[in-house]
């Protein structure tokens, strides 16, 4: 059983249709990539999948339950967790205090108290920033700060949306390297990215959305090898 799975899901923007029929799946222990240009539909999938934005059709099963009216907060407890589009970094708060929003289902302060030192291990620069206010940092520092957020709820789905988007190649490498090791310490990651190559040289499986619907699926190999995604994503002719 796949820990989800998205059944011939709709989703409307009034009388636009934005998503048309989105059958996928995702294992645990996986990194699945998603691919396609700006509009394609990448980002209502993942606000769909997170409860942000209701279905007009099809359903979202997570560890075998239909969660497709679910509230989104309880989404979150359920281990769905979401790193947005654009960071949302709370400008006037600490790091600190954007990471503890990111626990505010929990209770359990022993195991909090581990996934801050989990988050600090992973992006060294937040430890030493603790009480900086997020609005002042790096858009490469304010993206550590919103995956170590989605983290901070323990989530066993991670959902990461654009990580790379207007940072320093640099930072790009080191954001990927870092999901890599949270998917090694066995977090489940499936990943919205415009960079196809780093998307799909990391992914166990990806798939490619052109106007709201899955046109191509495959290992992140056999997508980085194929003809006409080398040519629409990878600028290769």
């Amino acid at each position: 059983m796949a820990l989800l799975e998205l059944n011939e899901m709709c989703v409307h923007y009034g009388r636009i249709q934005a998503l048309t029929d989105i059958t996928l799946h995702v294992e645990e222990g996986e990194i699945v990539s998603l691919i396609g240009a700006n509009g394609a539909g990448k980002t209502t999938t993942m606000r769909a999948i997170s409860g942000i934005r209701p279905l007009s059709g099809g359903s979202v099963v997570f560890d075998g339950q239909d969660i497709s009216k679910l509230r989104a907060d309880l989404r979150v407890v359920r281990g769905i967790s979401q790193s947005p589009e654009g960071r949302g970094v709370f400008p006037g708060m600490t790091v600190l205090e954007n990471l503890e929003m990111g626990c505010y289902t929990r209770k359990d302060r022993k195991a909090i108290e581990e996934d801050f030192e989990r988050v600090f291990d992973l992006f060294p620069r937040l430890a030493e920033r603790k009480s900086q206010v997020g609005g002042t940092m790096s858009g490469g520092e304010q993206q550590m700060v919103a995956i170590g957020r989605a983290l901070m709820a323990r989530p066993r789905l991670l959902l990461l949306d654009e990580p790379s988007m207007g940072l320093a190649p640099q930072f790009i490498q080191q954001i990927f390297r870092i999901i890599k090791e949270i998917n090694e310490q066995g977090t489940t990651v499936l990943l919205v990215e415009q960079n196809a190559q780093q998307a799909l040289s990391r992914a166990h499986r990806g798939y490619v959305l052109e106007t709201g619907r899955v046109v191509k699926t495959g290992t992140g190999a056999e997508l980085l090898a194929d003809p006409s995604i080398k040519e629409a994503y990878l600028g290769v002719a």
